[in-house]
């Protein structure tokens, strides 16, 4: 039997998705984030995830993970592919090996065919499209430091700057202060602060209290509003520039969006607004759309089958 392997390694989670030939989806498996594989520690962070969520897929599938081969395996890896490809050479026996972007998979798997645009709002954001030319563009996607507007942890950072403001008496009064306190068990604002800075507080542990700004902006918290509608903002300009990139006006093409930013109505409905032409949900998640490449790689294009469900 032929096999083939997708993963997604994130900031947040790797999903590793092992399929037949006819697409049928044999096994799943979840293991923690295996990004920055270069950072301090960090290539053992990388291959433990590789390896945790491969093992797990295997189980599902009742495969041996110490012996199963695979005909092609693509990963898909946030903060790049460069420093991975000969790690995962080193530790999977595949026929055909790609790795790339985690943008580049979840395009794939949002559009089903890897051609269009998708705009990812995870913990970070970054936009990435591809014409029926193969031509690529992205926009966005550049760190925590300098880039990933209207991702979560940007969210979370403009949130907590409100709530800073309110507390020192040069912003306006917002519940976001008492939320954020709550949620991090903090006594200001100020101690909230100096918490964040802390190991306890990892980015995804941040980029988390982005549906707390989200909640508080449903009751009607005129700064958590405005957080979340220039997010949707920041969103929308780094997808008009894919756009512009790859497409003539009113050239026909398909657009998704991809990410747990999305599920805030407030953030989703600003976005389409300020898009003007319509962009739907993904078809599949971005371990599928590993997977499907992986399909490609070998000259194969099966309809996906037995997917699990994944969170959008």
């Amino acid at each position: 039997m032929r096999l083939f392997l997708g993963v997604d390694g994130g900031q947040s989670s790797t999903t590793a998705l092992i399929g037949d030939e006819s697409g049928r989806v044999l096994g799943a498996g979840e293991a923690g984030p295996c990004n920055h594989a270069g950072a301090a520690e960090g290539r053992a962070k990388f291959e433990r995830a590789v390896d945790e969520s491969l093992r797990a897929a295997c189980a599902g599938a009742g495969l041996d993970a110490a012996t199963v081969r695979f005909e092609a395996a693509c990963f898909g890896m946030s903060g790049g592919p460069e420093d991975k490809r000969a790690m995962l050479a080193g530790v999977l026996r595949a026929e055909h090996l790609m790795v790339t972007t985690d943008a580049a998979i979840a395009l794939s798997g949002a559009t089903a065919t890897g051609q269009g645009i998708a705009v990812i709002a995870g913990t970070g954001s970054i936009a990435f499209g591809r014409n029926a030319g193969g031509r690529t563009a992205r926009a966005g996607g550049w760190g925590y430091l300098f880039g990933d507007e209207g991702g979560a942890f940007s969210i979370a950072r403009q949130a907590l700057r409100e709530a800073l403001r309110y507390e020192e008496g040069w912003g306006p009064p917002t519940a976001l202060r008492q939320a954020l306190l709550e949620a991090a068990g903090a006594a200001s604002a100020n101690d909230l602060l100096h918490r964040l800075y802390t190991t306890e507080f990892p980015r995804p542990r941040i980029a988390s209290y982005a549906a707390l700004v989200d909640a508080v902006a449903q009751q009607g918290d005129t700064a958590a509003l405005e957080v979340l509608r220039e997010a949707a903002g920041q969103l929308a300009a780094i997808t008009l520039a894919v756009r512009g990139q790859l497409f003539r006006p009113g050239e026909a093409f398909r657009a998704a969006y991809v990410g747990g930013v999305f599920r805030s109505a407030i953030v989703l409905d600003e976005y389409r607004r300020r898009i003007g032409f319509e962009c739907a949900p993904p078809i599949y998640g971005p371990a599928a759309g590993a997977l499907l490449e992986a399909y490609r790689a070998a000259g194969l294009a099966p309809r996906l089958a037995g997917l699990p469900e994944f969170k959008t």
